[in-house]
């Protein structure tokens, strides 16, 4: 410890004296052009000497990690010349950048970790992937400042021997770059140089080096990444798409809209899990229940209606309607009319470039994975033996359930447990967690709770299913409690529904032959750009996640596409800053960036204002006078972190604080833009003006009250 202190003193004397004596201004490039001539006289006559004082100098900025290494190297060029510079440089730069490396990891490991949490947890995650090469990335193209990168490394578990031979070759081509920028300026004798044709050419590569560079290191990593494999001369397609999901459908449309030459591989049904087994049936589904619902409690509208009758079967046929008429929009015929050529088979990848599908090879330059996703099963004792439903394979349903035993209190299970119960079915909701719809805030979980045991619906949460048992037609869920207080209990139905979350479909499509690695969630792992290992086979939708709804698979597939066909000239990282959510159970809830529970896991301050709509007339007029707006903002100001809507229509709602977010509205736009009455929109108005009077500028209103007091005189 006594070594450390010591070290520290040492470090802390050097920087204050660094900037207590001013040497930080003699580093300008006034200063370094009004010093030129003295220091070209000096080289010439003490050149060692200089070299040294140099090196020593440099040595001790990048260490330190003081300000002005640019500069510092641009004089390297302008005294030492191209050579001489480069080679004083590219050493000075890597041993000062190694021992920095080692004083932070030998001094300073809680503050740097602390500090520089968000990029050491990508260097780190970078480091772990890919090791030495990732450093090189850094170095080439440098995303991360250099002295951030070298006081990051010291966290993580490189060794010193690789971290300077690495560092070493990856900052030569940015440092000749730089010192052959400076040789220029050594040849300025008056503005009128500034135009020359050599001072111009130098910046103009220094402008240049980052995309040479990025170029270059994608050069790199294609010969690393493709090793062993035979890149084919002539391509079938420019473009093959696995899974004719939202994210496939998207994906090959924008394709044959720029007219790209592009395949779409389906095996089961066009428009994937959307179209037959979620969105839309089960929306079907709750409007249906809604009706039910809206029927028996006709009385409250002043109508006398009987409660109504369940024609089941006649449920599921009008489910399966409503599919047939939405069908045409994902169908072969209209992709194909687009300039898409659909093909039916299962897909397999047999090289970077090429797939077979029911033995037919076919070749693309680029491949778009989006084979999407389908209900995760836990393994519990007994389960598979009592049989259960699925999101899937509840639409073959014939014979309404009596009693539905639902896993899971989440989005999917909340919609369908509340159809069902509409409907006329007992139902029963078990969650591990400690409420339901857990990603939300407990007020939101509570609201939809309450409702949910207000029509009869049992709720038990903390609790997890550890054990089935089929006697007859009547299935026995046992739940333990999920923590260490409770009881267990057990309940008993004729029917049991899994909705627990979704899994990835990535088997048996030859994903372990190329070694495309998947994350910990079973998702394909892939970059900013959606690109996966291989930086010409990119994944989209629910298989990579991270959000598995339709809009962002519909989202990400505009990037996957352009990417893809347009990447070698600019690519573009995908944007999940604003992104709405939606659970179509009643009410509604509607969210929109950050909730409260997510702002504080991230530290992120925040002011609240609520609006409740029980407050709001079209509400009252429609006999829906529940629920609430939360809106987060920035401490002090309108601008909007996060929205969480819980209520009739909170869907349509949200849309409005969407547009907001997204082009850095805040709450008095929102204030000042008319709303039609009697609306479910105006309480987005109201909120706004909830937070106005919050902050309403009470000194000067006091001062106008005196004002019209006076004026009454």
């Amino acid at each position: 410890m006594g070594k450390k202190m010591v070290l520290v003193a040492i470090i802390v004397a050097a920087v204050l004296a660094w900037f207590g004596l001013g040497l930080d201004q003699h580093l300008t490039f006034e200063a370094i052009r009004a010093r030129q001539d003295d220091l070209q006289r000096y080289y010439q006559t003490e050149p060692f000497q200089l070299l040294g004082l140099y090196f020593v100098a440099y040595i001790i900025m990048a260490a330190l990690s003081l300000p002005g290494a640019a500069l510092l190297t641009l004089l390297g060029g302008a005294i030492f010349g191209l050579f001489a510079g480069t080679l004083v440089v590219s050493f000075a730069s890597t041993i000062g950048a190694t021992l920095a490396m080692l004083l932070s990891r030998t001094l300073f490991h809680d503050a740097v970790a602390k500090r520089f949490k968000g990029s050491l947890d990508k260097i780190n995650a970078g480091i772990e992937r890919d090791g030495a090469f990732y450093l090189f990335a850094l170095r080439l193209v440098p995303v991360f400042p250099f002295f951030v990168i070298n006081l990051a490394m010291g966290l993580t578990k490189i060794k010193a021997r690789r971290f300077y031979w690495v560092s070493q070759l990856g900052m030569l081509p940015g440092t000749l770059v730089f010192v052959n920028a400076g040789t220029q300026l050594a040849q300025l004798e008056s503005t009128a140089g500034i135009l020359s044709p050599g001072l111009i050419g130098a910046f103009a590569l220094l402008a240049l080096f980052p995309w040479i560079a990025r170029k270059l290191l994608e050069r790199i990593r294609s010969r690393h990444v493709y090793r062993g494999w035979k890149k084919p001369k002539h391509f079938d397609r420019n473009l093959i798409v696995i899974g004719g999901g939202a994210a496939g459908l998207v994906t090959s449309y924008i394709a044959a809209a720029v007219k790209a030459n592009v395949s779409l591989i389906e095996d089961n049904k066009m428009g994937g899990d959307c179209l037959n087994t979620g969105c839309v049936p089960s929306k079907a589904l709750i409007r249906s229940a809604h009706t039910a619902h809206q029927i028996r409690n006709a009385e409250q509208f002043g109508l006398q209606a009987s409660a109504p009758t369940v024609d089941f079967p006649a449920v599921m046929k009008r489910i399966q309607r409503v599919i047939g008429d939405i069908e045409p929009h994902d169908s072969v015929d209209r992709y194909s009319a687009l300039g898409v050529d659909c093909i039916k088979g299962r897909a397999t990848l047999t090289t970077p470039w090429s797939v077979q599908v029911e033995g037919r090879p076919l070749t693309a330059r680029h491949i778009v994975i989006a084979t999407g996703g389908r209900p995760k099963v836990p393994l519990i004792p007994g389960l598979s033996h009592a049989g259960y439903l699925t999101s899937e394979n509840l639409w073959q349903l014939e014979t309404q359930p009596e009693h539905l035993l639902v896993l899971g209190g989440g989005p999917i299970g909340c919609e369908l447990a509340q159809a069902f119960r509409r409907l006329g079915s007992e139902v029963t909701i078990i969650e591990f967690m400690d409420r339901l719809l857990p990603r939300d805030d407990e007020d939101v979980g509570a609201a939809v709770q309450a409702r949910f045991e207000q029509e009869g619906i049992r709720v038990i949460t903390g609790h997890r299913a550890v054990g089935v048992v089929l006697e007859g037609s009547r299935r026995t869920i046992e739940c333990a409690p999920a923590g260490k207080e409770g009881s267990s209990t057990k309940v008993t139905g004729d029917t049991i529904l899994v909705a627990v979350g979704r899994e990835a479909n990535t088997e048996e499509m030859g994903l372990d032959v190329l070694g495309i690695p998947l994350r910990r969630d079973g998702t394909i792992e892939t970059n900013e750009y959606l690109q996966t290992r291989l930086p010409n086979i990119y994944a989209c939708g629910d298989v990579t996640g991270p959000y598995q709804f339709t809009h962002v698979a519909g989202h990400q597939a505009w990037y996957a596409a352009v990417n893809a066909l347009f990447g070698f000239v600019w690519k573009f990282q995908v944007d999940y800053s604003v992104i709405p959510f939606v659970v179509f159970s009643d009410p509604q809830v509607a969210r929109v960036g950050l909730n409260e529970q997510e702002a504080r896991q991230q530290g992120v301050s925040y002011e609240i204002t609520r609006y409740g709509i029980d407050d709001l007339d079209r509400a009252i007029a429609e006999d829906e006078a529940y629920g609430y707006i939360k809106v987060l903002t920035v401490p002090g100001k309108d601008k909007i972190l996060g929205v969480t809507i819980v209520g009739a229509h909170a869907g349509e709602m949200i849309a409005e604080y969407v547009l907001a977010m997204r082009h850095g509205l805040g709450l008095n736009k929102v204030l000042g833009t008319i709303h039609a009455y009697p609306t479910f929109m105006e309480a987005n108005k109201y909120v706004a003006g909830e937070w106005k009077r919050a902050h309403a500028p009470q000194g000067l209103l006091e001062w106008v009250r005196k004002f019209h007091q006076w004026r009454l005189r």
